[in-house]
């Protein structure tokens, strides 16, 4: 009896435990890949800009706070993506949802980055009556607004980077770049997608009491098409070498 309520009594805080870990690994995860883009793509910005104005001696920027920046991108990402309308557009084409969040992430980007600047203007020592006057002629609105430019356009190749490897299925756009080497299976893929969206096509055109009659021309289509799809081969099965016969008996 001793043992069993001291089994009770340790796993109780387990479970608090699983859940903070499950949930510190599910938001490092949605803020790691974001940060590494913007990271990336600030630092290829600042070392461009820097070789272009390097014959004029002038500095644009520093290599530690462009990376800090985007880890500031990183977790606007993560309050954009908790925003409940952030996913209105999802059954819409594939271009509005794209749009949508792009604007959604620069719009949450612009006002940290706003908050950001005026927090420094007030440990500067500035006034909150002073911020109007601040913001109409101290504040460097061309640098501002010229990397808000840059970050849409970063999130617009994010965002549509992140919605084909949804579309795809995740992880699936990262071993179609990296890992698919083979024409062969490039060329299956191919007629996977079509067959799909020959598949999806028949299903807006026809009902599903003529999907499921045997007797009609849809319910053929749709068994050959499954089939179609069913029957896709591998590389490695194409290659495969065929089981040997058992050998008869002497």
């Amino acid at each position: 009896m001793k043992s069993a309520s001291i089994k009770l009594d340790t796993a109780g805080p387990v479970a608090p435990k699983s859940r903070l870990l499950a949930f510190v690994t599910k938001q490092l995860r949605e803020v790691v890949p974001p940060t590494l883009f913007f990271a990336i793509g600030f630092n290829l910005i600042v070392l461009t800009t820097q070789l272009l104005l390097a014959d004029y001696l002038i500095h644009f920027a520093n290599f530690m706070l462009v990376t800090l920046s985007a880890l500031i991108v990183g977790k606007a990402v993560l309050v954009a993506n908790a925003l409940p309308f952030f996913r209105r557009f999802d059954p819409a084409p594939i271009v509005q949802p794209v749009l949508f969040k792009t604007l959604i992430y620069c719009a949450v980007v612009f006002l940290v980055r706003f908050l950001e600047r005026l927090g420094k203007y007030w440990l500067a020592g500035g006034t909150f009556s002073g911020i109007p006057e601040y913001v109409a002629n101290h504040f460097s609105w061309n640098r501002f607004v010229a990397i808000q430019i840059w970050v849409f356009v970063l999130f617009l190749i994010y965002t549509i980077g992140a919605e084909l490897n949804s579309l795809f299925g995740s992880g699936e756009l990262v071993k179609i770049l990296f890992t698919r080497r083979s024409s062969e299976l490039k060329l299956h893929r191919r007629q996977r997608v079509r067959a799909l969206v020959k598949l999806s096509r028949l299903t807006e055109t026809h009902t599903l009491d003529e999907l499921r009659d045997r007797n009609t021309a849809a319910h053929m289509e749709m068994i050959d098409l499954i089939s179609k799809l069913a029957m896709r081969k591998t590389p490695s099965t194409n290659n495969a070498v065929p089981p040997r016969a058992p050998e008869s008996e002497n």
